[in-house]
């Protein structure tokens, strides 16, 4: 009897793996080698095109640490756009999906327009918003323009080129959160608000003693995927600014791509990429953290 239940429990035991290993064996093939590979090229200085590499150990790092003045000015960008995006795509989304989650005519019409941005290809969106804010002939300073506004060269001037990039990839990524807030939303139960309308509280009370604390488990997986998409943003920039004016917008990603296919220097590249894992490492497990101790 013994032995009968041992071998029904190893054929599931059996059925179990097979279902699971086509998702192991890609997870190892295009994630888990990669990784292992980038950490051993980042021991190495190997050029591209002559093909020659020789192990320098951590000679690329103390390099990024100590030798290159500008990987201080990338990371600081890196934590600029992070800053500047996460914030405004969180407060964004749900400031919609609030306004969004009541009952009106044309409610599944606006939900439509605001998500189709996510949908729509990043490259396509940072080719039109590169025109419309060109300088003289574009349709944003042209609209500012009948109003007596003379607008700034928004791509061009290094005060302003980082805002336009973070206002842009807000744009188009805002309706996802919005979705993931609308889904959290119309789980709460209506009871809650209800109750505390009869005890006399406010929308503002509601929200803020209800609601929002409600949404913290959806605000904090917003808040993380929207840091670590923030951290490793390449197309915006490659197609708006190539990290210009004046290295203004030149962020991790970028500078990555830029050492490794423009300078050809793959080892110290991949030292980057090494980098730009531990630091959007430390910023998920800080918001963990976080939201641990405020629980």
């Amino acid at each position: 009897m013994a032995a009968t239940q041992r071998s029904i429990q190893f054929q599931e035991s059996l059925a179990a793996w097979a279902f699971i290993s086509p998702l192991l064996l890609g997870f190892g093939l295009f994630f888990l080698g990669p990784l292992i590979a980038i950490f051993g090229y980042s021991l190495m200085e190997w050029n591209i095109l002559s093909q020659q590499s020789t192990f320098v150990g951590l000679d690329n790092y103390q390099d990024i640490l100590f030798g290159d003045t500008e990987f201080w000015t990338v990371l600081r960008n890196s934590l600029v756009f992070a800053g500047g995006l996460v914030p405004l795509n969180v407060a964004l989304s749900l400031a919609l999906a609030l306004a969004l989650n009541k009952a009106f005519r044309g409610v599944i019409v606006f939900r439509t327009l605001f998500f189709a941005p996510v949908v729509t290809a990043g490259a396509a969106w940072a080719i039109v918003w590169t025109f419309l804010l060109q300088n003289e002939s574009g349709g944003i300073n042209q609209m500012l323009a009948l109003v007596g506004i003379e607008g700034p060269n928004w791509l061009r001037e290094p005060d302003w080129a980082m805002v336009s990039v973070i206002v842009t990839r807000v744009l188009k990524n805002v309706g996802l959160n919005m979705i993931l807030y609308l889904a959290a939303l119309q789980t709460i139960s209506r009871d809650y608000s209800e109750a505390a309308v009869l005890d006399g509280a406010s929308r503002w009370q509601i929200f803020r003693n209800i609601t929002w604390p409600l949404l913290a488990p959806t605000t904090l997986v917003i808040t993380i995927v929207t840091v670590v998409g923030s951290l490793k943003v390449f197309d915006h920039i490659y197609l708006m600014t190539n990290g210009g004016p004046e290295n203004a917008t030149l962020v991790l990603a970028y500078y990555i791509y830029e050492r490794a296919f423009e300078f050809f220097q793959v080892g110290y590249a991949s030292a980057l990429a090494v980098v730009l894992f531990f630091v959007t490492l430390m910023l998920t497990l800080a918001q963990w953290m976080l939201k641990r101790e405020t629980d």
